[in-house]
């Protein structure tokens, strides 16, 4: 046989090589995965423990208390009736024993059961005569004495999904939402023929205009997870997680749209150029190409920016006006609001700086379509209807505070666009060529609190 020679030697002694150090890495990986598994099987054995018998001896030694979450309460006629909506929100199953009206016992349906168990809910039908605008205070007592109750302000006829209640909301959502926004837009002609520096202003009004509706938004939600929503769902927590994810995700699409808009329309703009361009020399064709190149990308640049930050305002103006919307019809299902001209009038000079926050932005813009700009006003206003039409009818604390944060997210990532293109780097595009634009000055500081102040002002009218 014939023996290897120092050269095949080699080459099997680096295949060899090879093979081990692939050997090493997969097990190296294998060590990692199993790494990985480890912190899972360690709280797999902890809860384990947790539910053995000895730690279920020691941790049930107290005594765990009830508690019962009135979610909501409607007041019916034919027959004339309260119902109270509740939920255990509780540790253990619980047995409603009796419910009362004002202090004073009454008999009472529960359906499906009087027995919950933890986190389901019940329906408590107490049959009473009650009397339209008086205060009620509805409560229910479990097996063990313990009493929960809530008070609602005005009795008001709970709303039923017919054609008049349609109507009624549909017009109370027209007058509140859709109205005020177009009103706003007229605004329009009139910042257009601003300076620079003044129209600074009106963007940093709207942006304190936003401001002040976000965190408006996240009151109202912090005060129906406090009032309507049970501890256990931890509605404040809910509000922090909605407001953050709207935030970050509507801030990921606005850039998407930003940058796709101006794609298009540069390679729109550049195929039209090149169809009607007649070359008088290569030179000459090289050096306008380029300057042209360089002039349409800034136009864009101003052209599609605005528009996209005005849509974005128009989307978050239209979230929130949802969770307004909401918060109407559920005023009109609880009695917690009496509807009057005055308050509709209040809603309406509330709003109407609505649409002042979409044209701003615009305001510079060489072209703009109108039907573009009624259909913003209709993307902010026209949610209220619908807000209007699910509050009244189908209640829901948990969806209120959702749309609400969603909302609040958006508002806060407009004020965001709005900022950066405040402070973006710009030409000085006045007629006075000697006359220096300041980013941040007294136009800014003072339109953004000038902003807040209005929105304040006009809300002590609601």
């Amino acid at each position: 046989m014939r023996s290897k020679g120092l050269g095949e030697r080699v080459n099997d002694d680096s295949k060899e090589q090879e093979v081990n150090s692939l050997y090493k890495k997969r097990s190296h990986r294998k060590r990692i995965v199993a790494a990985a598994f480890i912190p899972f099987i360690v709280l797999a054995v902890m809860i384990f423990l947790l539910f053995s018998p000895t730690f279920q001896s020691f941790i049930n030694s107290g005594i765990p208390l009830p508690d019962v979450a009135i979610e909501k309460i409607e007041f019916r006629e034919n027959p004339s009736q309260i119902i109270a909506f509740i939920r255990n929100s509780g540790p253990t199953e619980i047995t409603i024993a009796q419910a009362d009206v004002n202090d004073r016992i009454h008999a009472a349906a529960i359906e499906p059961s009087k027995t919950l168990s933890r986190l389901s809910d019940a329906k408590v039908i107490i049959p009473f005569f009650w009397n339209p605008a008086e205060p009620y205070e509805v409560g229910v007592t479990t097996d063990d004495g313990t009493r929960f109750s809530k008070t609602i302000e005005a009795a008001a006829l709970a709303p039923n999904p017919d054609s008049g209640q349609i109507i009624f909301f549909a017009v109370i959502g027209i007058y509140v939402g859709i109205i005020p926004v177009m009103i706003g837009l007229l605004w329009y002609p009139f910042i257009r023929s601003m300076s620079r520096n003044k129209y600074n202003f009106f963007l940093s009004l709207t942006a304190g205009l936003l401001v002040f509706l976000g965190i408006d938004a996240l009151i109202e939600s912090n005060e129906l997870a406090t009032d309507n929503v049970s501890s256990i769902f931890s509605g404040q927590m809910l509000i922090v997680i909605v407001t953050t994810i709207s935030f970050i995700g509507l801030l990921y699409a606005s850039e998407k749209l930003t940058q796709r808009a101006i794609k298009k329309s540069m390679s729109m703009a550049a195929s039209e150029t090149a169809s009607t361009y007649i070359p008088y020399s290569n030179s000459t064709a090289s050096s306008s190409s380029q300057t042209k190149s360089q002039v349409d990308q800034r136009e864009m640049q101003e052209l599609v920016r605005p528009l996209a930050i005005s849509l974005m305002i128009a989307i978050g103006i239209g979230l929130h006006n949802f969770g307004e919307g909401l918060a109407i019809g559920a005023a009109v299902l609880l009695g917690e609001i009496a509807l009057s001209t005055f308050l509709i009038i209040g809603f309406t000079l509330h709003n109407t700086t609505e649409g002042l926050a979409i044209v701003a932005p615009l305001a510079k813009s060489r072209k703009l379509m109108l039907r573009r700009l009624v259909l913003m006003g209709m993307i902010a206003g026209a949610p209220t209807i619908a807000g209007a039409w699910i509050g009244g009818f189908l209640y829901s604390p948990i969806a209120a505070i959702i749309f609400l944060s969603v909302g609040a997210g958006a508002i806060f990532q407009v004020v965001y666009s709005i900022g950066s293109w405040v402070l973006r780097p710009v030409d000085n595009i006045d007629k006075d060529k000697n006359k220096k634009i300041v980013k941040v000055n007294l136009f800014t500081i003072a339109g953004f609190a000038i902003g807040m102040v209005i929105m304040y002002v006009t809300g002590l009218l609601v």
